[in-house]
């Protein structure tokens, strides 16, 4: 039996890549590995009368995508409602130059994740989530702060979204020029984007000498 990593997507009306479909990801892995190699995720949803789009952190566990705002935010309203909503991750991995500016590109690694989102009302089903996005921010993280109190739990909300109802897009190709008037002494190829960690900077009030925290170094690498 294929475990849940092994497993295909299963696109549906929403889900399903029309443009471009021969870079559309079938497996399940390929969603994961989209969504844990990034730290910033885009939600979308419909507030006050039109369309919202709000960046934001989120960690996953399996096949569930956590995030969190202040309880008073558009976002937690909107899952409090268990109202529809879409999710992106995005990895811009080189620009492609072609010959004809119409062949311009980007390489690209993408998630789009549709459904209905839901707020933890639980304090410990909250204090998990915030556990699993301190352990996608930097794994450890949990283990060397204090963790939340319950007046912080308070004033925060906890959203999940169930990751059943998703997409995978990738391109990983030199740029495409073809016809008759190609000018083959005009240069044509890829500039590769990297994202990188630079040097921890510690706040004013941190004691001169002390370490930076081992899992914080290990985010560098």
């Amino acid at each position: 039996m294929n475990t849940i990593e092994n497993s295909p997507l299963s696109p549906t009306a929403r889900s399903t890549v029309r443009r471009y479909n021969d870079r559309a990801a079938s497996s399940r892995q390929a969603l994961y590995d989209v969504l844990d190699a990034g730290l910033v995720c885009h939600l979308g949803f419909i507030a006050d009368g039109g369309p919202v789009v709000l960046p934001s952190v989120y960690g996953r566990e399996g096949n569930t995508l956590y995030m969190h705002a202040s309880g008073a935010a558009r976002s937690a309203r909107i899952f409090a409602e268990e109202a529809p909503v879409c999710v992106t991750v995005t990895h811009l991995d080189a620009i492609v130059y072609a010959r004809s500016v119409y062949h311009n590109s980007v390489n690209y690694r993408s998630a789009v994740v549709h459904g209905t989102g839901r707020l933890l009302r639980d304090e410990q089903d909250k204090r998990h989530g915030m556990w699993v996005l301190a352990e996608h921010l930097a794994p450890g993280a949990w283990n060397y702060g204090h963790e939340p109190d319950r007046k912080e739990l308070a004033r925060v909300a906890v959203m999940i979204l169930d990751l059943t109802e998703a997409s995978v897009k990738v391109r990983n190709a030199p740029p495409i020029d073809h016809g008759d008037d190609i000018d083959l002494n005009t240069w044509a190829g890829l500039l590769p984007v990297h994202t990188h960690f630079g040097t921890p900077q510690p706040e004013g009030r941190v004691p001169d000498g002390l370490p930076v925290p081992e899992h914080i170094r290990k985010r560098q690498m």
